[in-house]
């Protein structure tokens, strides 16, 4: 099978216009869930399906997809679904999202020049707001075609001007009534650019994924007392914003330590409050968001405990009082053996070097995962900026991650 570089690359560039923003360096797109920008990503999308010949259909939620079904294949058959997502961060790159998408058409349109005709139809996907850029929940689309989430919750969802979901998808057409229900696929996978320098380290150009990162959210906080910052003497204060420092410094060794024996261990304070949030005032309470990660469950319960501890020697030594609310807790997301294989055998096949990883992000594939058997695919970050217009992979990475993609579709399709 042949991958038409160019025309991928004329499909990801197309794409890119739509919602570009000015920058300084790179190139960069700014496509939220419902915007004027979405309804273009998403009609050219349509458009590059009805071409190659698939049948689109549209979920409630706006997830798209465009089905192929090969002379002599088995239209019953379960299908094989390939595909990611077109929306973005403000200020995001071109590569994150529409490369998954667009390699997944040309994986279609390279069978299909090549005459293969797998047994089964195959799928090709675009999931609505898996940054959750704009309605705050990341991987909605895949959450509800995994019935994680039902589509009603997933459409009452609110933006920060109390426009819903359902609301938005009606304005740019995408409110549709068709069903797409991941448990009845045969298998998935997903391409996606790496975000991190594995693969160009390493000089691959491909990685198959083997876990997907769990993730723990906690929320912590610290009480102390508010107080005049002129006239309270610095041992008579008891300063939530003091206290709260010295847990992110413990949080951060936690994180370094647990990352010693594994390297996917990672641990960040990454939201927070002041209150009363005054210049001349003691502060009284912190609140912190932590985002707990790592590809072993242990490892991520080991550092939520010490976080625990931390807070208890903390609230004892600063006469603070302290909490902490584990409010998510996702486990580690192991990609299916029969991907892993497949994926193995194509990169052979293609005559593209491959390394296996761990993902530390999240991914539409995780979701996936929970109902069907389903794998993730890497291409080459250079520099491994993402979530930025500094994101770049090179054209040629593109169309060789893309013809590992289209043979271990082909393998799935076939079995």
């Amino acid at each position: 099978m042949h991958v038409d570089v160019d025309r991928l690359r004329e499909d990801i560039e197309a794409n890119a216009r739509f919602g570009a923003v000015d920058a300084s360096e790179g190139v960069g797109r700014t496509v939220l869930t419902g915007s004027e920008a979405d309804r273009q990503v998403r009609e050219r999308f349509v458009e590059r399906l009805d071409a190659a010949g698939l049948s689109v259909r549209v979920d409630p939620v706006g997830n798209i997809v465009g089905r192929w079904e090969p002379d002599g294949c088995d239209p019953d058959a379960a299908p094989v679904a390939v595909g990611s997502h077109l929306d973005s961060v403000p200020r995001g790159g071109i590569f994150d999202g529409p490369l998954g998408v667009y390699a997944a058409l040309e994986s279609v349109r390279a069978m299909q020049s090549a005459d293969v005709s797998p047994d089964r139809p195959v799928e090709v996907v675009s999931f609505t707001e898996e940054e959750g850029g704009r309605f705050g929940t990341g991987t909605l689309g895949s959450s509800v075609a995994a019935g994680q989430r039902p589509a009603a919750e997933a459409l009452s969802l609110t933006d920060d001007d109390g426009v819903s979901l359902e609301a938005a998808l009606r304005q740019i057409g995408f409110a549709g009534d068709d069903t797409v229900e991941a448990g009845r696929w045969d298998s998935w996978v997903e391409l996606h650019i790496e975000q991190g320098t594995t693969l160009t380290d390493a000089g691959a150009g491909v990685g198959i994924v083997d876990s997907i990162t769990g993730i723990t959210n906690c929320k912590v906080r610290i009480t102390g007392e508010a107080d005049h910052a002129g006239s309270t003497p610095m041992d008579e204060r008891t300063d939530a914003l003091a206290a709260a420092s010295e847990f992110v410094l413990d949080l951060e060794r936690a994180g370094r330590e647990c990352a010693e024996t594994s390297d996917a261990a990672v641990a960040t304070a990454g939201k927070g409050t002041i209150a009363p949030n005054a210049r001349n005032i003691v502060p009284e309470r912190v609140e912190l968001d932590l985002d707990i990660r790592d590809s072993d469950h242990d490892t991520m319960t080991r550092m939520v405990e010490r976080c625990r501890e931390s807070l208890t020697r903390i609230a004892a030594d600063r006469g603070v009082e302290t909490s902490l609310d584990r409010y998510r807790d996702s486990e580690p997301t192991p990609c299916s053996d029969r991907f892993l294989s497949a994926a193995g055998t194509a990169a052979t096949t293609a005559g593209v070097e491959s390394v296996r990883l761990s993902s530390g992000a999240m991914h539409d594939t995780a979701n996936v995962a929970a109902v069907t058997d389903a794998g993730l695919l890497f291409a080459p970050s250079e520099g491994g900026y993402s979530h930025s217009p500094r994101e770049w992979t090179d054209w040629d990475d593109c169309a060789a991650a893309t013809a590992v993609l289209a043979e271990t579709v082909r393998a799935l399709a076939s079995a």
